[in-house]
C-alpha cells in the first residue's frame, strides 16, 4: 500500500471501533460473569458508553501512522468516520450525560 487513499482512512475509521468496542464490551461481560468486575454503583450504560469512547479513541492510532507517512487523503477518511462516531455517541448517550 504505497498511497493510502481516502477509502483506505475511511475503512480503517470504521472498523477498528467496531473490533475494539467488541473486544472490549464482551472482554468486561467475561470479567463480570468471572466476579471479577462488578456493575453495581454506575450510572446507566456505563459500561457501553466508556466501551465507546475508548473504542473512537482507537482511531488515533491510525491517524498518527497515516500523519508519520504523510497520508493526508487517508487521514481524511480516519477523521470522517471519528466525527460519524462522535455524532453517533452523543445522539445515543447524550440524554443519560446531559441530564
Amino acid at each position: 500500500m504505497r498511497n493510502p487513499t481516502l477509502l483506505t482512512g475511511l475503512l480503517y475509521g470504521l472498523f477498528l471501533p467496531m473490533a475494539g468496542f467488541s473486544l472490549l464490551y464482551f472482554g468486561y461481560g467475561a470479567l463480570e460473569q468471572a466476579g471479577i468486575v462488578s456493575e453495581i454503583g454506575f450510572s446507566p450504560f456505563f459500561r457501553e458508553r466508556t466501551s465507546a469512547v475508548v473504542a473512537i479513541c482507537l482511531n488515533l492510532i491510525p491517524l498518527n501512522l497515516f500523519m508519520k507517512r504523510r497520508a493526508t487523503p487517508a487521514m481524511r477518511g480516519t477523521v470522517l468516520a471519528t466525527v460519524v462516531y462522535v455524532i453517533l455517541w452523543v445522539i445515543y448517550f447524550g440524554r443519560y450525560i446531559l441530564a
